[in-house]
């Protein structure tokens, strides 16, 4: 029982693809990388708590949300005094957010921060851990602004209460790197991003889950830059350590495959994206709800690599099973309702509809122009994409007019060296000759 071994070499026994030699090696007491990371385990795993609390905080390391979610809700019925509340509301809120559950989730945590604001002072960790909480709900529900005030709050008291090096002072850092990242400000993005890894780096082990993290927000800040390789490299690093440290189950192991699935989409390797999508999707289809917006997350991956291979049914399937679920649990305004719009317009586009794709597009482009900063990739990308249907409409005016759009909005946001900045600017003055 509770033997650890590192594994050494994975070879096919007598040339046998479904059967494998795994080279085993037994560690011991003196093994320092198992006993730092035994050490750290033992300190995350909430000493401080006991009984249930202890429980319902393990379920939800493991993405066990179900689970947890039974044990604090027992909890919360047997607790009337408010101080003992509080925690519990912000695991509640913390578990329903996970669940795509968000405005429930925004209830119990700001059930929790009303307790705090009263019985704690104003500059106390736990407030600003409520702020960063609250501002990750509004982040899930498309509403940046808010998510940015919110993630603010909770960095400035984060600033004046923890240690330069406190891991979650890197957390406060990670997730405004992940909203600037969605905004399409790369720069800032990056700039977060690299200032949570440094203290992670400093105050972690070196397989710890959080480094996988940032990692894995640095890689999806390279493919938006449209620096494949760097992006590519950073994946496998995040994927490589999550590997290492979290049940083969956990969600953020789906994630990383997802992100590596689309840095391969990017780079024309259309096999190899569609092999991750469904490792993504498989995790997936095990931790989470049938209507989970992370389910339609990869539903829509998966449909815009058939759409790239041709294949315009299984496409079509996964749009459709995508935009379901993003129309039951997001806002009418989310920015990935819009990603299904594009997606579907895409396919149509392909298969030589084009009213069908104009309908899609435009619907995706006022989803985008509602949640969106003005100058974000996203917007250019939309603008293109219209462009093209009138260009193949034979409305050169007006697809010339959409393609100066997005060469605009590329000229702005993206690196001058990016590769949809160069198709924009080519657009145009391809156009240009038709006219």
């Amino acid at each position: 029982m509770h033997t650890v071994f590192r594994i050494g070499d994975i070879q096919p026994m007598d040339g046998n693809n479904h059967i494998y030699q795994v080279n085993l090696t037994l560690t011991n007491d003196n093994d320092q990388d198992l006993r730092t990371l035994t050490n750290r385990i033992r300190q995350e795993t909430f000493p401080d708590e006991e009984g249930w609390y202890r429980l319902g905080l393990l379920l939800i390391t493991m993405s066990q949300f179900n689970k947890a979610r039974e044990v604090y809700e027992v909890l919360l019925q047997q607790t009337t005094n408010e101080s003992d509340q509080s925690p519990i509301y912000y695991q509640l809120g913390w578990i329903k957010h996970s669940q795509g559950e968000y405005q429930e989730a925004l209830s119990s945590h700001e059930k929790a921060l009303t307790i705090r604001q009263q019985l704690l002072p104003s500059n106390h960790p736990d407030i600003g851990d409520s702020y960063n909480r609250i501002g990750a709900v509004y982040y899930s529900m498309g509403d940046y602004p808010q998510a940015l005030s919110y993630y603010g709050k909770g960095l400035i008291i984060r600033e004046q209460s923890l240690s330069a090096n406190h891991p979650d002072l890197g957390a406060s850092y990670n997730n405004i790197g992940l909203l600037y990242n969605s905004m399409g400000d790369y720069p800032k993005a990056l700039s977060s991003h690299e200032k949570a890894l440094r203290i992670r780096q400093q105050s972690l082990p070196s397989n710890h889950p959080s480094l996988g993290d940032s990692y894995n927000n640095i890689g999806i800040v390279y493919t938006g830059m449209g620096d494949y390789s760097k992006a590519l490299s950073s994946h496998e690093k995040a994927l490589g350590i999550r590997q290492q440290s979290l049940p083969s189950n956990h969600l953020d192991l789906g994630v990383s495959c997802n992100n590596i699935g689309n840095v391969y989409k990017n780079m024309g390797d259309y096999q190899k994206a569609l092999s991750y999508y469904e490792k993504d999707l498989a995790i997936g289809q095990q931790s989470l709800s049938a209507n989970h917006p992370d389910l339609a997350h990869t539903y829509n991956s998966i449909g815009v690599v058939y759409n790239s291979m041709g294949d315009y049914l299984k496409a079509l399937s996964n749009f459709e099973k995508a935009i379901a679920i993003r129309q039951e649990s997001l806002p009418s305004n989310h920015p990935d309702l819009a990603s299904s719009y594009m997606g579907i317009g895409l396919m149509y586009y392909n298969m030589g509809d084009y009213p069908k794709s104009l309908s899609s597009h435009e619907k995706a482009l006022v989803i985008r122009q509602q949640s969106l900063p003005s100058n974000h990739p996203n917007l250019g990308a939309s603008y293109s994409n219209i462009g093209q249907v009138y260009e193949n409409m034979g409305n050169y005016s007006k697809a010339q007019l959409f393609y100066e759009r997005a060469a605009h909005i590329g000229q702005q946001s993206l690196p001058k060296n990016h590769p949809n900045l160069k198709l924009y600017r080519e657009k145009v003055e391809n156009i240009k000759k038709k006219l």
